[in-house]
C-alpha cells in the first residue's frame, strides 16, 4: 500500500508512483493520441465538413452518454471500494480479536514462560501470516515461527493452511483443558476469539473468490472504449485539433477509474493500493508477543 501525506498537493500531483494509472495507461494513451489525431487531420484536410454536417449531432449525444457512463463509474468505484473497505474491516478485527486472546491467554497461562505461552505468542500471530499467504497463493512457511508442538515443516502448503494453524490451536486448547490447566468456563471466554479467526477467514475468501461479474465489466469497458473512439467525431467540428487533448483528458480520467476499480476490488494482493496484509500481520506478531 502506497503511504503519502494527503495534505502534500504538490508532490501528490507530480508524483508517478508504480500504482499511478498513469503508468499503467501510457500504451492505451499513445493509441489514443494516435487514433485521435488521425480521425481529426483526416476529417479537418480532406472531410471539409460544412456547418451543417450531420458530425454536429455527435455531440448532442455524447452529452447525454456521459451522464449515463458517469452514473456507471460511480456505482463501480463504490463497489469496489465497498470491498476494500469490507476486507479492511475484517483484518482490523483480526487485529482486536488476536490481541484480546492474548490478553485473556495471558492472565489464563499465568506468569511464567511455559512452553504453553509460547506456544500461543507463536501461533496466535502464525495464523494471520497463513491467511495473508493464503489469500495471495503463496506458500511461505519462512514466515511461520515454531514453538514447542508446532513445526513450520508440518503444514502442507497444497492444503487450506488458516485451517491447518487453526486446527493446531483448538488442539492446544483442548490439551490445556484436559490437563486441567484451563476451565470450561475459560473455554466459553476464548471461544468468541477463537471461532472469529475462522469467521474472518470466510469474509476475506468471499471477497476474493467472489469478482465482479464478467458481463458487467466486459460492458463497462466496451462502453468506455465505443464512447472515447467516438469522441472525435462528436467535437472535431467545434474543438477542431484541440479534440486531440481532450479526447485524451476524457480517456484517462474514464479509463483510471475502471482501473482503480479492478485493483481494489481485491485488496488482499501486492497491488500498490492494496491493504498492507504484510504490515498488519507484522503488527499482530509484535503486539501478541509483548502479551504473552
Amino acid at each position: 500500500m502506497v503511504d503519502y501525506n494527503s495534505k502534500e498537493w504538490l508532490r501528490t500531483i507530480f508524483s508517478l508512483d508504480k500504482g499511478d494509472t498513469a503508468r499503467k495507461l501510457g500504451p492505451s494513451l499513445l493509441g489514443v493520441l494516435v487514433y485521435s489525431t488521425a480521425v481529426a487531420y483526416f476529417i479537418i484536410e480532406y472531410v471539409h465538413p460544412g456547418p451543417d454536417s450531420d458530425l454536429k449531432n455527435g455531440a448532442i449525444m455524447h452529452s447525454l452518454l456521459g451522464f449515463v457512463i458517469s452514473m456507471l463509474l460511480v456505482f463501480r468505484t463504490n463497489t469496489a471500494y465497498d470491498r476494500w473497505w469490507e476486507g479492511r474491516k475484517a483484518w482490523g478485527s483480526l487485529t482486536n480479536n488476536s490481541r484480546n486472546l492474548a490478553i485473556k491467554l495471558a492472565h489464563i497461562l499465568g506468569e511464567a514462560d511455559t512452553a504453553d505461552r509460547q506456544f500461543f505468542r507463536a501461533m496466535i500471530p502464525n495464523y494471520a501470516f497463513a491467511l495473508k499467504n493464503h489469500l495471495r497463493g503463496q506458500a511461505r512457511p519462512d514466515e511461520l515461527v515454531a514453538c514447542p508442538g508446532f513445526d513450520p515443516a508440518s503444514v502442507d502448503l497444497q492444503k487450506h493452511q488458516p485451517n491447518q494453524v487453526a486446527m493446531r490451536l483448538f488442539g492446544k486448547m483442548d490439551e490445556l483443558y484436559q490437563r486441567g490447566v484451563i476451565r470450561a468456563e475459560h473455554l466459553l471466554v476464548l471461544n468468541a476469539e477463537f471461532q472469529s479467526f475462522t469467521d474472518i477467514c470466510g469474509i476475506c475468501e468471499r471477497i476474493h473468490t467472489t469478482p465482479i461479474p464478467y458481463s458487467y465489466s466486459s460492458f463497462l469497458k466496451k462502453f468506455v472504449a465505443l464512447y472515447c473512439l467516438t469522441l472525435p467525431l462528436g467535437y472535431v467540428l467545434s474543438l477542431h485539433y484541440w479534440v486531440i487533448p481532450v479526447v485524451l483528458i476524457v480517456f484517462y480520467v474514464l479509463a483510471s477509474l475502471e482501473l482503480i476499480a479492478e485493483e481494489i476490488e481485491d485488496p488482499f494482493g501486492t497491488d500498490a493500493n492494496d491493504l498492507p496484509t504484510d504490515r498488519m500481520a507484522t503488527n499482530i506478531r509484535n503486539a501478541v508477543g509483548e502479551l504473552l
